[in-house]
């Protein structure tokens, strides 16, 4: 068994890509659910052009709860009633030809209409308009969503999660300031992702990339969660999230999207 693959470069995505940013976010509250998969699994929900990004032999999906902020384009600000929504994503990892290591979405749940359709039409995204609630009490986070549509309607999660100690908070010489992921690791493997993968219509690939200062990264001590959003991509799991984090945030650069393939 071997970790996630050496000869791919995972530090180039996390610096900041020149030229302006299209839009910005605030990405707050998110607990990451995780759990590993054999990869002749998940390979056929990504599509052709990309490879599964695989850590130990194993392919991973993420259920990520969270709340979005500020959500507006670099030409206007934000608008209360729009700016600000829960979402819930079902993603894996995946690189392109070896290289650019980053998120293949199988799902996104939001409940704000507009920010879905716009992601379905300009983003190429899998989107769908969810009823959803976030309830932030002290330590615990409770997100719920139900999806309205498209269907398959009623798919969804409910997930409550307290967040404990920063990540190696109790390691006097760690390499990194506690909370930040140190390169190499599994948690850097699962939660500093800069890039993500689209399929347009004609089904060509496409790449976008975002900049955010490392997360600062939670345990989680206790955890309580239903889902049916995994068993809608056909992934019946019945034992827990087979590694758990949370983050309090950050605030996002958003980058255009671009065709890298026909």
């Amino acid at each position: 068994m071997s970790p996630a693959s050496p000869e791919i470069d995972r530090i180039a995505p996390t610096r900041r890509p020149a030229g302006p940013a299209v839009g910005y976010h605030t990405w707050r509250d998110l607990t990451f659910l995780h759990w590993k998969f054999p990869p002749e699994l998940i390979a056929p929900l990504i599509p052709a052009g990309l490879t599964l990004d695989t850590f130990e032999g194993e392919a991973w999906v993420g259920l990520v709860p969270f709340f979005m902020a500020n959500v507006r384009p670099s030409w206007f600000w934000a608008v209360p009633g729009l700016s600000h929504f829960c979402e819930t994503n079902v993603r894996t990892y995946v690189h392109f030809r070896g290289q650019d290591p980053g998120v293949w979405f199988l799902s996104l749940d939001a409940s704000n209409s507009i920010a879905v359709l716009a992601a379905r039409l300009g983003w190429h995204l899998p989107y769908f308009r969810s009823e959803m609630s976030l309830t932030v009490d002290g330590s615990w986070r409770r997100y719920r969503s139900i999806r309205r549509w498209p269907g398959p309607r009623g798919v969804g999660c409910q997930v409550s999660a307290r967040f404990g100690p920063l990540l190696g908070s109790d390691e006097p010489h760690r390499a990194k300031p506690p909370g930040e992921a140190i390169p190499g690791s599994f948690e850097h493997f699962l939660v500093e992702r800069y890039l993500l993968f689209a399929q347009g219509r004609d089904g060509s690939l496409h790449r976008g990339q975002v900049h955010h200062r490392p997360y600062p990264v939670s345990t989680v001590t206790e955890l309580e969660y239903d889902d049916s959003l995994l068993p809608s991509h056909g992934l019946t799991v019945s034992r827990p999230p087979d590694h758990i984090a949370a983050s309090t945030g950050v605030d996002v650069e958003i980058f255009p999207l671009r065709r890298i393939s026909d």
